[in-house]
């Protein structure tokens, strides 16, 4: 069997490029393909669905307002019963005083993107949220619109029912090699035993990204990193709760009535996760985030973990930053990978921009060259400050 573009990764990244490609004209056969067609360990819908503006380079604040704008225009797009229940709570990042001029910083380049954040110091956010205690916190910027979160699973199934509109080839099985002559790929070998020859192949394999480069003999510093998130009941309910990211890293969020917690893992040395591993390490909730919420919303003394998941993040140990693009020598091999947490929020753009090189040559709404491989190759960070 023949195509003229392989996806390897069907969920919201390799959707997002199927379903821009028929958006943006192609005519070509495209085969998506997913391990995993149930997605029940899927990056995309274990992940916490948030989406933000407040990154710390131009490109990410971009990538993720052009996925906003989607979201405004949903039923448009996809239909008038679309619905993704994105509730725009804003996030709220905090910062003490060491960590004040990168805040502002970020700020400024989120201000200049016209991102609608406020940098308000520790008198004015307690007055804003009176639930907050700003011990050791010297500000914070706090997203009022365009912010929040939503239903990861809906969102990705909009897609997923577009796509059966599209004429796209759904195929469930695991890439398990990916053939090179010289300079280009020419298929990929699947654990059914099947064969795909291939015009293009495009890597949109989430946490497994790196092993699937490997595969084609090329190097992409992608791996899995587990994360995990608590769900916790509380007496109080703060509806004007924003998604709260604590200097610690801990992040806190309501979700109905109850609430969302995570972010107690290390960012750095914690290395590559057994891609097998979701199972939930409770200590770190005992342990790690709970002395962190009691101290930051002092009414949170008093919680109760009622469950908990573990997923992975797809996470670029160069930069935190995603690798788009083809590869410079493997020209008919492109990147969609190493979103490191943000991959939800910055898909349907990563889609479009993909979608608009491979039609016209050439990136049009968004510009990602700046995310392209040939850093990785150069071994030059392209450093995101805002990881969460």
């Amino acid at each position: 069997m023949r195509y003229d573009i392989v996806i390897i990764g069907g969920a919201i990244v390799g959707s997002s490029i199927a379903y821009y490609l028929r958006e943006e004209g192609f005519s070509g056969s495209i085969a998506l393909i997913e391990r995993d067609p149930q997605f029940a360990h899927a990056a995309t819908t274990l992940s916490m669905a948030s989406i933000r503006q407040q990154f710390s380079i131009p490109q990410n604040i971009r990538l993720s307002q052009f996925t906003l704008k989607l979201f405004r225009r949903l039923k448009e797009e996809f239909g008038t019963d679309a619905d993704i229940g994105f509730r725009e709570g804003g996030y709220l990042i905090l910062a003490g005083e060491a960590g004040l001029p990168i805040l502002k910083a970020n700020h400024e380049a989120q201000v200049a993107e016209g991102a609608d954040i406020l940098l308000e110091d520790a008198d004015q956010l307690t007055r804003r949220f009176p639930w907050l205690s700003a011990e050791g916190i010297t500000a914070g910027a706090y997203g009022r619109t365009g912010e929040g979160w939503f239903d990861a699973h809906a969102m990705l199934m909009l897609f997923r029912k577009a796509l059966r509109q599209k004429k796209i080839d759904f195929i469930s099985a695991s890439v398990t090699g990916v053939e090179r002559q010289g300079d280009r790929v020419t298929g990929v070998s699947l654990d059914n035993g099947d064969r795909l020859e291939a015009g293009t192949v495009i890597n949109a394999a989430g946490p497994n990204a790196g092993k699937v480069a490997a595969l084609a003999q090329l190097s992409l510093p992608v791996e899995p990193r587990k994360r995990n998130v608590f769900v916790f009941d509380a007496r109080d309910k703060f509806t004007d709760m924003p998604l709260l990211v604590d200097p610690s890293g801990i992040y806190v969020r309501p979700e109905g009535s109850v609430y969302l917690t995570g972010g107690a893992e290390p960012e750095e040395g914690d290395g590559p996760a057994d891609p097998g591993d979701f199972d939930v390490d409770w200590p770190l909730f005992e342990e790690v985030i709970w002395p962190v919420l009691a101290t930051r919303i002092p009414a949170f003394e008093a919680i109760k973990a009622t469950r908990a998941w573990a997923g992975h993040y797809d996470y670029n140990t160069l930069d935190q930053n995603a690798v788009i693009g083809p590869h410079p020598q493997v020209t008919n091999f492109l990147f969609a990978n190493g979103f490191s947490g943000h991959g939800l929020q910055q898909a349907p753009a990563v889609g479009k921009a993909l979608a608009e090189l491979i039609v016209h040559g050439g990136y049009r709404t968004i510009d990602c060259s700046a995310f392209g491989y040939a850093r990785v190759a150069e071994g030059r960070a392209f450093r995101e400050l805002n990881v969460i």
